[in-house]
């Protein structure tokens, strides 16, 4: 057998050969960022209000200016932040870039974790983990600042009210993938998300949605006012309310194809002073979940047709405010193939694994995919042997510290896949 070295085939192989190990790099950097994480975690800011979190984003970046990186801030009115890392060898020069993306904003909710860095601010929480998705990003950034050989330019999206704010939207306005903000344009874009209930640093994702598009409602009933014990007097708005709610479920039972996913769940109802009064006006409120813009659209008809119908069959009015929410989460099928490619050469392939199906959570990284090829992927943060992890949106949650190299590992692999 022969004991020469083999030289590189392919442009990965190339960059393996010529940049320092990454794993190495991302070990030397990890004491730091999860001191960083645990920081932002203890000071948690809702949407388009991330003044600190931006002010740390940017500190950390500005100790990258040596390796060339730039920024740019003020964005998504005021908090969001663009970098721009270009690449080292000229042939990268005036090429498009790649751009990474993750989401800074916290949720309303009282923290119940006990941990040392609790939140510090009385019902704000990072429940969501995008504490973990700062620090992995500002991870990734300070890793292929240190590598000699970067092919590509590399763009990095902290952005905004991502819960419910379309900070995402925000950020296309602003023009940070076309070129006008900072560098050239952005050709691509990855972004991911912690994942409680997937095994510890497994990466997932599919092709097509991964995402739900989701719209919420407001629907005021207006009938006549009467005396509970003189129901004839009236023009019951409470009935009209349940009548509404039961035959709203057509929606999914009757209007839409078994085969296909759509949610209608109502889930505030307001309305009535006292007992013995029938209402003039009660009020019901929801949101709408879809996978396709079809039957979005199908979805949105039949609820006006179908609420002012029954309204109307109850000599009542309805007033629908119907609030266009995140597109579809979809994630390019030739990219997403791209992607699964990068992430079994990345973590191996026993760590990647094909989501089967849609969630009917959204996402404004959707934004983003309905501009430029994208792709969004999972990252477990599962712990062996928890049967019941406590999962997003929940006051116990915590992102899981284990699950950073990954993520930083993928965004590096990303960045660099050519």
């Amino acid at each position: 057998m022969s004991t020469a070295t083999a030289k590189p085939t392919s442009v990965t192989e190339v960059k393996m050969a010529s940049n320092p190990d990454v794993k190495a790099l991302i070990g030397a950097e990890l004491a730091s960022l999860i001191a960083i994480r645990h920081d932002l975690h203890a000071h948690p800011e809702l949407n388009y209000q991330e003044k600190r979190t931006s002010e740390l984003v940017q500190r950390e970046l500005s100790k990258l200016a040596p390796s060339g990186l730039m920024f740019k801030t003020g964005l998504a009115k005021g908090t969001g932040v663009l970098a721009y890392l270009p690449p080292t060898e000229k042939a990268g020069e005036g090429k498009p870039s790649i751009g990474l993306r993750a989401d800074m904003d916290a949720l309303p909710i009282s923290e119940n974790t006990g941990k040392k860095y609790t939140s510090t601010t009385p019902g704000v929480m990072h429940a969501c983990g995008h504490d973990g998705h700062v620090t992995m990003l500002l991870g990734a950034a300070r890793v292929l600042s240190k590598l000699p050989h970067r092919s590509r330019g590399v763009h990095f999206v902290f952005q905004p009210a991502e819960e419910s704010g379309a900070g995402g939207k925000a950020m296309c306005d602003d023009g940070v993938l076309d070129g006008k903000v900072l560098g050239p344009k952005i050709e691509r874009m990855y972004g991911l998300h912690g994942w409680p209930t997937s095994p510890l640093n497994v990466v997932g994702s599919r092709p097509g949605p991964l995402l739900a598009a989701t719209d919420d409602v407001i629907v005021t009933i207006t009938g006549e006012q009467s005396h509970a014990a003189y129901p004839h007097f009236s023009k019951d708005s409470i009935l009209c309310v349940a009548q509404c709610l039961i035959s709203l479920q057509q929606l999914v039972a009757r209007n839409s194809s078994p085969f296909d996913n759509i949610v209608c769940s109502m889930t505030m109802i307001k309305g009535g002073t006292a007992n013995n009064i029938i209402p003039r006006e009660a009020q019901f409120q929801g949101t709408i979940r879809t996978l396709t813009s079809e039957t979005r659209s199908l979805a949105k008809k039949r609820f006006f047709e179908i609420v002012n119908g029954v309204a109307a069959a109850h000599d009542c009015k309805a007033n629908i405010d119907w609030h266009e929410g995140y597109p579809v989460t979809f994630n390019d099928p030739a990219l997403t193939e791209r992607w699964f490619e990068t992430a079994k050469r990345t973590v191996g392939e026993k760590r990647v694994q094909l989501v089967p199906e849609p969630t009917m959570g959204g996402e404004d990284f959707s934004y983003y995919a309905q501009k430029v090829p994208a792709v969004f992927f999972t990252l477990g943060l599962q712990r062996p042997g928890d049967d019941k992890p406590v999962t997003l949106h929940q006051p116990e949650f915590d992102f899981n510290d284990d699950a950073i190299a990954t993520g930083v590992e993928m965004f590096v692999a990303l960045a660099t896949e050519g």
